[in-house]
């Protein structure tokens, strides 16, 4: 659901209501998306490493120099000669 900004101001305990129920409820500013309500989380999903084990895949050069590439980021004009 859109609404404008003075909807969402005079209406916030509504939106706040919907939000709690599950709706999406997008903040409009001139007609464009500007916030988007969410409801609080207070117990955000714990991190936990290695639970992507498996699931990701390197390959066996990933960490290889590739020289090409180096060459033509070191020589570039965005890192001018230090002087």
């Amino acid at each position: 659901m859109n609404v404008n900004m003075h909807e969402a101001k005079s209406q916030l305990s509504r939106l706040a209501e919907l939000v709690h129920q599950g709706e999406e409820v997008v903040i409009c500013k001139a007609g464009e998306p500007w916030l988007r309500l969410l409801p609080y989380n207070e117990c955000p999903q714990e991190r936990k490493p290695g639970r992507l084990k498996g699931q990701i895949w390197m390959s066996d050069d990933f960490e290889d120099e590739d020289e090409e590439l180096a060459e033509a980021v070191e020589n570039s004009k965005i890192f001018p000669d230090e002087g």
